[in-house]
């Protein structure tokens, strides 16, 4: 399948060809059952596989537009929406929408929220009310997204990360992870953190600031915070996100985002 859709991604008349145009729906229907993923753990890190992004991009040239009527709503769409949510063992509340070609895992509760395609959604997961995983996301098990958390999608570059979120995360609500930010095993986001490529990382724990970018380290508790940067008008406020402490082993994995926050006296 990788050497037909590579060579359908350099000449799309190609997609004309049943050979092809199969291989494409074949690549998709293994991305919605978790077995090709837009973005694999490996020893060495995460490994992004371009050519299961491009099968997602030539997918939307092989789909026809359609139109669903779930009175009083009406739909115009060329994306499929996934099914057969009791046999895959999901929770999904009504106002869910999760597109074929994501995959979500066994136990995860789908609160009205909305999944794209190429994302993958680890065993046990919350997505919380208006909660969004987008495109080629990889969301990990036991995770929560609380409410209306915004988990960015990437298909364009092709070699670029998408966005990481690691097993056992608690998500904060109103929180904006974008531009393939990878946040580490058991990671907390209080509230409110915007993380891009070009948001500075500060661990405050200890005697001296450590400042990163784009990775946000295994169990560390993150809150939002701001640093002074000099501009032509003069000297103003720029958001950056605050690593206030490691996560505590006494602290429970299922424990709210406010326990986690308490052990610090940080209260969001």
């Amino acid at each position: 399948m990788q050497q037909l859709i590579l060579e359908a991604w350099n000449n799309r008349e190609l997609l004309k060809e049943e050979k092809y145009s199969n291989a494409v729906k074949a690549v998709i229907e293994e991305v919605d059952n978790g077995r090709l993923r837009s973005a694999s753990p490996t020893d060495a890190g995460w490994q992004v596989n371009e050519w299961v992004k491009q099968a997602i991009l030539l997918y939307f040239g092989v789909q026809q537009m359609q139109t669903w009527d779930v009175n009083p709503f009406e739909f115009h769409d060329k994306m499929l929406l996934k099914k057969n949510f009791a046999a895959m063992g999901v929770r999904s509340l009504p106002g869910a929408i999760a597109r074929y070609g994501s995959y979500i895992g066994k136990n995860v509760v789908l609160m009205p929220s909305f999944v794209n395609i190429g994302a993958y959604v680890g065993e046990g997961t919350m997505v919380d009310t208006w909660a969004t995983v987008g495109s080629c996301a990889q969301i990990g098990t036991g995770v929560h997204l609380s409410g209306g958390v915004g988990i960015g999608g990437v298909l364009e570059p092709l070699q670029a990360t998408p966005v990481i979120v690691e097993d056992g995360c608690f998500i904060g609500s109103r929180c904006i992870v974008v531009e393939g930010v990878v946040v580490e095993k058991e990671a907390v986001l209080g509230a409110n953190v915007v993380l891009t490529q070009s948001t500075k990382i500060i661990d405050v724990s200890g005697t001296e600031p450590k400042e990163m970018k784009g990775r946000v380290p295994a169990r560390s508790v993150v809150i939002p915070g701001s640093y002074t940067k000099k501009f032509p008008a003069g000297d103003f406020g720029v958001g950056c996100a605050l690593i206030i402490g490691q996560r505590k082993p006494s602290t429970d994995l299922k424990t709210s985002l406010n326990d986690a926050l308490r052990d610090f006296n940080v209260s969001v």
